[in-house]
């Protein structure tokens, strides 16, 4: 289908690909994948003509039509609809549309034979490329992208660039391309339409090349993955997953190679050093030099997976209550997000706080920040120290201050050396911390403003889509931070591998109020896949299916029976006393810990066997206490779901 040869690709001096060969076959679904700064959106538009490589060719078959979707497609801009935009991918339909149109028109004076014969060639054509259902079509595809029949009439323009992408996704969708080129498909989606489009791409049936970070995306989607890296293109006939577990044994392979070399050319370069100077063994010593020479060297291992390993910093640690809500009411225009909602936040809680765009992710995010006014409390706890991490503080960054000198100037009590080694941690290396913020790329600022907010005293983060321009080790080297964090903090993301790393538990906004699932995001799939169904989405229907719309007065909803609400009250009154008790015991046993830790106490068998058997037992009523309250507190979700 598309075949790259000897393909060299120069920025100025620098080769960002060197010889890199790769052949897409008909059927391919390749996940694209590498660091920044490797070159996969600048293959993306090599492909379709858009740069031209310095030198190798690239060829493929004249008819092979291609769909390409770029971050550039956020400045197209229209007063026409969405729908009307979507369906300008029907570009012969839309012609016959218009042609039939006015031969409709002129039929009204003219009955001539050919006008007939026109008009019915034309109606022809026009049923045989499916006309009469691009409409349902693109409603569909809209639809499935989370956009209502109501938002499909608003024109392009008042739309944010996220959503616009979206359009834009839709009308590449449309053209049922022979292949789809999808730069970072995912970015500003929500959960349900990365679903959506996971759904999509896998019943369809041209090739497929997605640079993506979402690693599960490519699990889902991808049956290939090529890597870009060091201005080569290496294959791997899998997954992501499979990519990890093949890429791990042939690194192992490669390291044994290496050190089998590295051993035979010092052996090679000791018997040389021996003998040249001996004039009986100089002839020897120089073909054997020639033969060092022309060895094909094997390359040392890079370490891909940097690991993070420092100390966050805060003087003082919160209270056991971090943030209370209570009573919220928050609207907007068209649109309630929060009535009476009450959600309590406690310390160690790691949340992600999951669900659709448009559902308030953002806006509790900001009620919790103190940044957004609404009805009701929301009261920060004892010692609550906080730092909000937004997409906006990209803009706040100051783009002529190096790296080094914006944490600095963010956190003086920062040695530099320590400055130095959580930037290094975020992949800023050497001199890298001396390039001035004016000059990164979207993906590096963002790892600025994370390393700042990591440097903060706080105890409490607020983080609103972190992951957001990060590539895939990146995101594992935030996720290893926030693993290390004996703070609180509670996250928006789409990225699943993210939320299922870092969470213990998950946060949802549903029928206005703040919902929790006491578990990792793995987790609450798992028990979200059993609850009843949702509402229908409103997927239109085909034109051809006749449907009466019969308009009801949808009853109020019922309260909850009065048994079900005394119930709840009790299992929530149960809860509370089984968290003190869980509070006693954790004392208990940090107590009997410190005994233990007593030196003194091993030279008593007797007092020690009496420590050891009161840790077994203290220990054996807080998993006894834990287990209680996780069988509570699911009781108490599926009384709540009903």
């Amino acid at each position: 289908m598309i075949s790259i040869n000897d393909l060299t690709f120069l920025i100025g001096a620098r080769a960002l690909y060197d010889e890199a060969d790769w052949h897409i076959k008909p059927g391919d679904r390749v996940g694209l994948i590498g660091a920044n700064g490797t070159g996969k959106s600048t293959l993306l538009k090599i492909i379709v003509g858009e740069y031209a490589p310095t030198s190798g060719n690239i060829s493929m078959s004249k008819d092979v039509k291609i769909g390409y979707l770029n971050q550039d497609l956020l400045s197209y801009d229209s007063h026409h609809s969405i729908l009307h935009v979507a369906m300008e991918a029907f570009e012969r339909q839309n012609q016959l549309h218009d042609e039939i149109e006015e031969l409709l028109k002129k039929i009204e004076t003219d009955y001539s034979e050919e006008v007939l014969n026109k008009l019915s060639d034309k109606q022809q054509e026009f049923e045989s490329l499916d006309g009469y259902n691009i409409e349902y079509r693109a409603n569909e595809i809209l639809a499935g992208l989370g956009f209502s029949t109501q938002d499909q009439h608003r024109p392009l323009n008042t739309f944010s660039g996220g959503w616009r992408m979206r359009v834009m996704l839709a009308k590449i969708l449309l053209q049922t391309p022979d292949i789809l080129l999808l730069d970072e498909p995912t970015n500003h989606m929500d959960l349900p339409s990365i679903k959506w489009l996971e759904t999509y791409l896998g019943s369809f049936e041209g090739a497929i090349v997605i640079v993506s970070h979402d690693r599960y995306f490519l699990d889902k989607v991808v049956n290939k993955i090529v890597e870009s890296r060091k201005g080569k293109l290496t294959p791997y006939a899998g997954n992501y997953s499979f990519y990890l577990e093949e890429k791990a044994l042939r690194g192992e392979i490669q390291k044994g190679e290496f050190k089998n070399q590295q051993a035979k050319i010092k052996q090679e370069e000791r018997l040389i050093e021996r003998f040249k100077a001996k004039a009986s063994k100089a002839k020897m010593a120089q073909s054997r030099m020639k033969a060092l020479d022309k060895l094909e060297r094997v390359e040392d291992v890079d370490d891909d997976n940097p690991t993070v390993n420092f100390q966050f910093k805060f003087s003082k640690p919160s209270g056991r209550h971090v943030v209370r809500i209570e009573n919220a009411y928050k609207s907007y225009p068209n649109i309630d997000i929060l009535a009476n909602a009450e959600g309590v936040i406690e310390k160690g809680d790691k949340i992600a706080l999951i669900g659709a765009n448009g559902k308030g992710k953002s806006t509790l995010l900001r009620i919790i920040a103190g940044t957004e006014d609404f009805k009701g409390t929301c009261e920060t706890g004892h010692n609550v120290t906080t730092t909000f991490f937004a997409q906006h503080q990209l803009e706040s960054l100051h783009l002529e201050n190096t790296i080094l000198e914006e944490l600095q100037a963010f956190a003086p009590k920062h040695t530099d050396t320590e400055l130095r080694g959580i930037l290094g941690c975020f992949l800023f290396t050497g001199d890298d911390v001396f390039k001035k913020i004016r000059v990164l790329s979207g993906g590096e600022k963002s790892r600025v403003a994370l390393a700042k907010s990591l440097t903060t005293d706080s105890n409490f983060l607020i983080l609103d889509e972190p992951t957001n321009h990060l590539d895939i080790q990146s995101v594992n080297i935030l996720i290893q931070a926030l693993q290390q964090y004996e703070g609180t903090f509670i996250a928006v993301s789409h990225d699943r591998y993210f939320l299922d790393n870092v969470a213990n538990k998950i946060w949802f906004i549903e029928d206005q109020d703040i919902k929790e699932y006491p578990g990792t995001y793995a987790e609450y799939e798992e028990w979200n896949s059993k609850r009843p169904p949702a509402k229908p989405s409103n997927i239109p229907v085909r034109p051809d299916k006749e449907v009466k719309k019969v308009e009801e007065k949808k009853p109020a909803p019922a309260p909850a029976p009065v048994n079900q609400q005394q119930q709840l009250k009790k299992l929530n009154d149960q809860l509370k006393k089984i968290e003190s008790e869980i509070t006693a015991f954790e004392e208990n046993l940090k107590a009997i810990e410190t005994l233990l830790a007593d030196e003194t106490i091993y030279s008593d068998a007797g007092k020690l066997a009496e420590a050891n058997n009161k840790y077994k037992v203290a220990k054996q009523q807080l998993d006894a206490a834990q287990n209680s309250w996780e069988g509570l507190a699911s009781e108490i979700m599926e009384l709540e779901s009903k």
